[in-house]
């Protein structure tokens, strides 16, 4: 077999056995090792690639980022500012029809800034927002969907574990991405918010019943002066350090990581939140987390090398220049992708296989990297809310444990919030400055 055909094959083998259920990064590292077993006809080479991808990648000092921040936002979850954050969002807009649901999206939102991953906020709001919501009069179906819609956040608004695998994938600065996901982010909020405005206004028996809306226009629930510095203090002292720190140029991406957990961890044990059996349990989860994460990552590093060698990406970029296909129809093909694929795998394993290949397919149309990146982390979070995966919504379930409300109830509640996904993703690719001006401003005054 020539490597081209060798290439081939093992993304059509790759998909099949992804399909009846193999782990993701054990098909990688296998196809991988076959594949260049194969084309070079030596097995010493196979294992060189291993050791290569494994002591080349993941020994880089920037992976340490990954361990940081999956502890940091343990951490945060651990000290209870998830809970500090929906008593503010729900101080703030508890009045306004649907408010409590609008909480939830802000909530997310504020403690996406402090935590960076989708799963944590999932799980957090979950056991927060659902209960009340619930207790307040609103349909099931609609407060699990708002939790497993806004709980995407936390891979878009900086700092995000996703954004960072891209940026170690794509070989891009995580500051700038960080950057990049500040508009994006707050659009998103704001289209999840009017979301909620309009299914409360035009489709309220969707939402919660009557009474619960004459509740929420005459209750005045709102957190004192003191109370609301109490809460949202050590929420900002986190973002400023960990954002803060990295936007002024204090410290690499990396180092953020160890300040933000550092800080995470001094708010823990002030509030009394941290026994020595709840640390373990802490530092075992956030070596779990790392531990897939990075071995995932080195089975990617091996697939890359592996089509590397093969000269598929090469060929490929080749055949579609030869199509003389626009780049509109490259990016449509891009995104149609990486959709299906949101259906049966999760986000990292999505990104680590297609941004490689699509990367050289679009070099040649001097794409901004930055921006590629946020249509990319956009397109593979909606795969969290779709199903037969949809990774959100399982954590939800096994995490809500009510036989009343199925799974069948979360998937159809987060479904209007992924069209509102698909159309700001439209958005996005239609006006790249939501992601771009920030950045560019930066790079202006450095």
């Amino acid at each position: 077999m020539t490597g081209l055909e060798v290439g081939a094959v093992s993304v059509l083998a790759m998909l099949v056995l992804i399909y009846i259920g193999m782990y993701v990064p054990i098909v990688l590292a296998f196809i991988s090792f076959v594949g260049v077993w194969v084309v070079k006809g030596n097995v010493n080479i196979a294992v060189s690639l291993l050791w290569m991808a494994s002591a080349k990648t993941v020994g880089n000092f920037l992976f340490g980022v990954i361990p940081l921040f999956v502890l940091m936002g343990l951490l945060v979850s651990a000290c209870g500012m998830g809970r500090d954050t929906y008593d503010i969002a729900q101080s703030l807009v508890k009045r306004i029809r649907g408010g409590l649901g609008m909480a939830t999206v802000v909530a997310n939102a504020i403690f996406a800034a402090i935590t960076g991953v989708s799963i944590a906020s999932a799980t957090v709001f979950t056991r927060i927002s659902v209960p009340e919501m619930l207790r307040y009069g609103y349909k099931g179906r609609f407060a699990v969907g708002v939790v497993a819609g806004s709980s995407v956040l936390g891979m878009l608004i900086p700092p995000s574990v996703l954004l960072i695998i891209y940026a170690l994938i794509a070989e891009e600065s995580v500051g700038d991405l960080f950057i990049a996901g500040v508009g994006p982010g707050l659009l998103l909020t704001a289209a999840f918010c009017g979301l909620i405005a309009f299914m409360a206004y035009v489709f309220p028996n969707s939402v919660a019943s009557p009474e619960t809306f004459a509740q929420e226009s005459e209750s005045d629930n709102r957190l004192s002066r003191k109370e609301l510095v109490s809460k949202s203090l050590p929420i900002a002292t986190l973002i400023l350090v960990v954002l803060g720190g990295i936007y002024a140029g204090l410290y690499t991406p990396t180092e953020a990581g160890a300040a933000g957990a550092f800080v995470a961890f001094i708010f823990a044990l002030w509030r009394r939140s941290l026994t020595w059996r709840g640390t373990w349990v802490i530092l075992v989860e956030a070596g779990h987390i790392s531990a897939t994460l990075l071995f995932l990552i080195v089975s990617a590093s091996m697939y890359s090398r592996m089509l590397g060698i093969t000269g598929l990406p090469t060929q490929l970029g080749t055949w579609i220049g030869e199509m003389d296909a626009s780049f509109g129809m490259l990016l449509f093909l891009y995104v149609v992708i990486v959709l299906v694929l949101g259906t049966i795998i999760d986000s990292v394993s999505i990104m680590v296989i297609a941004v490689p290949l699509f990367l050289v397919v679009l070099a040649p149309y001097n794409v901004d990297l930055v921006w590629f990146g946020i249509v990319t982390i956009i397109a593979t979070e909606i795969g969290l809310l779709t199903p037969p995966l949809g990774l959100a919504v399982y954590v939800i379930k096994s995490t809500l444990d009510r036989d009343d409300i199925s799974l069948a109830d979360i998937f159809i509640g987060a479904a209007p919030f992924a069209l509102i996904m698909l159309f700001v993703l439209i958005v996005i690719i239609l006006v790249p400055e939501i992601s771009l001006y920030l950045v560019e401003l930066r790079r202006s005054m450095l």
